[in-house]
């Protein structure tokens, strides 16, 4: 059962406070401090704000104490969240995506080169054809495209297209041209280029491949970039999404940031991760943390990539991979890269953020905080393993010893479940995916989508963490639906707890005096309503600081 409590909530006002906005008659819901098993769920039907703060929340009586503030709003009944935190996502990847052809949808590779096709016709101007979206486990055939399939379509122009979980990249043969990729092209370090039975590049890319091609882009241009950053910030608060931890981000994207939070172009929040691989790094590191005066933009992580992903087999795993018996998988960052980073880092005082999906991966992220615990310390630093997808049982518990965050991506399992066995066979999959496990340590989960390889919507995230569904409730049942969390653990996950993985507890995440009045107004009540159609709720209304952003 949750525990809901519905007392008055004040900063100590009197009697004859006004505040600028006094919102009642709505069915309100938030997690309460601290932050992760100890919050407690609160509904009420007032809210107090003033100077884009919360002064109080309360039922009734709090309406009827502040009946003469000036500026009164009638909620109408209407659900209110606060606002939703995505802990792990790619703003500026997003924007793009939003103005490239996108394939999530194809069913086949003929229908994903027909979409090609159709794009770069309307797009006679482009000197590049970008996509992304491609997914060859939703396909018919279940095998990696080709450059041929491309080149029907598209031979005088190059073209590049990611796979969804951007692991992977899908070249047409003028592309690879460019590239200088052929059949005696060595492949990098943490990466691979498929080849055929003669050794040719078939035209995909697997990780740090992908960059031989990626390099030779253009760049989009200042204002390019920061049309994109718009756009993908329009899309996320329509989703009822106020804050975003944007998860690897270079020295130029963090000035493009900076000038728009200058310009008054941010609608949200954006707490960034450097990216490890950024070559200011160190720099960024001596100048320390930065963050603005209203917190819109705050930088104090770094973002390292221990492997690849499931999908394309890039995750590094302990045993072979059940269906590619000669394949591991692949350590992107070397784990003498991994340890020579933590060492750089941990003295700064920055978090550590490290990308690890893999059993292997995992272990050796896990392995080095304990070693650099005991060296340098940083225990309280509360470092995160993102995605933390396939952990080796005997390594679960780890995340509890060793203080660390699970930042976890719930439609990542109902996007998975039809290709993660046949990657892992049944019986790694009791460390998968296993979030109620985690919780049950008490390990705090910080949940995103890793938007856009998944859809940013966060309530398909709600949905996914609730019934271990898909939006088709398959599987019956759920997918091991014994790790599937409660609507309040949920919920929780995508507030406080992700607000508390990016030290902000104190000012977001929740709806109590002294933090920011970032809040929604839903179109339904997912605690009223079917679990199964918690994916359905809409976003009518997005406050950010007291105001209103959708």
């Amino acid at each position: 059962m949750r525990r809901i409590t519905c007392l008055v909530i004040s900063l100590g006002l009197s009697a004859s406070a006004i505040a600028d906005t006094l919102y009642t008659n709505m069915n309100g819901y938030t997690l309460t401090s601290p932050a992760g098993e100890q919050a407690v769920l609160q509904e009420f039907s007032s809210m107090l704000v003033e100077n884009g703060r919360i002064q109080a929340i309360g039922k009734e009586a709090l309406a009827q104490r502040f009946a003469e503030t000036d500026n009164i709003v009638d909620m109408q009944g209407k659900t209110v969240f606060p606002g939703l935190t995505d802990a792990h996502g790619h703003i500026q990847s997003l924007g793009n995506s939003l103005l490239q052809v996108d394939l999530r949808d194809t069913e086949s590779v003929s229908a994903a080169v027909q979409k090609v096709r159709t794009y770069a016709d309307e797009q006679p101007q482009m000197k590049w054809i970008t996509g992304r979206g491609w997914n060859q486990e939703q396909w018919q055939q279940n095998s990696f495209p080709s450059a041929a399939h491309l080149d029907e379509v598209v031979n005088d122009r190059p073209v590049w297209l990611m796979r969804i979980d951007a692991h992977a990249g899908w070249a047409n043969s003028e592309a690879l041209r460019l590239a200088g990729i052929d059949k005696d092209t060595v492949a990098p370090e943490g990466g691979e280029i498929i080849r055929d039975e003669q050794g040719n590049p078939t035209g995909v890319l697997v990780d740090n491949a992908m960059q031989l091609v990626e390099d030779i882009i253009p760049e989009p241009s200042l204002e390019q970039q920061r049309s994109a950053y718009e756009l993908a910030f329009q899309h996320l608060i329509k989703l009822g999404i106020t804050s975003v931890h944007d998860a690897g981000i270079n020295s130029n994207e963090i000035s493009v940031y900076k000038g728009l939070h200058h310009q008054g172009r941010m609608p949200l929040r954006v707490y960034g991760m450097i990216a490890a691989t950024e070559p200011k790094l160190a720099q960024l590191l001596a100048e320390g943390p930065y963050e603005s005066h209203d917190q819109k933009l705050t930088i104090r992580s770094v973002k390292i990539y221990a492997d690849g992903a499931l999908g394309s087999r890039g995750a590094a795993l302990i045993e072979p991979y059940s269906d590619d018996h000669d394949n591991h998988g692949l350590m992107v960052t070397s784990e003498e890269k991994i340890r020579d980073l933590y060492e750089l880092i941990i003295p700064h005082g920055f978090q550590i953020n490290t990308h690890a999906i893999g059993d292997r991966a995992n272990r050796v992220v896990l392995d080095n905080m304990a070693e650099i615990y005991e060296e340098l310390g940083g225990r309280n630093l509360r470092n995160r393993i993102e995605h933390a997808q396939i952990v080796h049982p005997d390594d679960l518990e780890r995340f509890s010893e060793l203080n660390l965050i699970a930042s976890m991506q719930p439609t990542h399992a109902t996007s998975d479940k039809n290709m993660a066995e046949d990657r892992l066979g049944s019986e790694r999959m009791a460390g998968a995916y296993a979030w109620q496990t985690l919780l049950d340590q008490g390990t705090v989960i910080a949940a995103g989508s890793d938007f856009p390889v998944e859809l940013a919507n966060p309530f398909y995230g709600l949905h996914a963490a609730v019934t271990r569904q898909d939006r088709s409730d398959l599987p019956t049942g759920g997918w091991y639906a014994e790790e599937k969390m409660s609507l309040e653990q949920a919920l929780r996950s995508f507030t406080i707890d992700a607000a508390y993985s990016a030290w902000q507890e104190k000012s977001l995440g929740s709806l109590e005096p002294g933090k920011w009045a970032d809040f929604i107004v839903l179109g339904q009540d997912p605690f009223a309503a079917d679990a199964s159609n918690i994916w359905q709720t809409q976003v009518e209304q997005t406050y950010v600081a007291g105001k209103r952003v959708y």
